[in-house]
């Protein structure tokens, strides 16, 4: 069963942070594989989540602005998640891996949805609709 389309700013925010929070957790998986050492090309997708997080978690109180920053990070994340998606089979055809890549692009293609929804959500709110 899907998750209903949120209708409001901060629902946009917190499914945005459920997305975030599974993005960690791939990132967390990455970090600390040994698999990391022989490959340190897989840590271009932790610095690019980190830096995602980091950077929307200042904004979750700002619903505007928490949009602003993830249409800002978006387009590295995505890219940090292809060049992720070539790397990981070099160090791993282990099915973690495989599920890592599957999971990234997941977060990033929800992550495009919901900053899609928030977008239409704030040109309803300064067109007074």
């Amino acid at each position: 069963m899907s998750e209903p389309i949120p209708q409001t700013l901060p629902d946009v925010v917190h499914r945005c942070q459920q997305v975030m929070a599974n993005a960690w957790m791939i990132r967390t998986f990455i970090k600390h594989s040994e698999e990391v050492e022989d490959f340190p090309e897989l840590m271009g997708i932790v610095r690019a989540v980190f830096d995602t997080s980091r950077a929307l978690e200042t904004r979750v109180d700002d619903p505007p602005g928490y949009l602003r920053m993830l249409k800002k990070k978006i387009g590295k994340l995505r890219t940090a998640a292809r060049q992720f998606e070539q790397d990981a089979p070099e160090a791993s055809t282990h099915t973690n891996f495989q599920q890592a890549v599957i999971g990234i692009h997941f977060c990033n293609q929800q992550l495009e949805e919901l900053l899609d929804v928030g977008q239409n959500l704030m040109s309803k709110d300064s067109s007074g609709n």
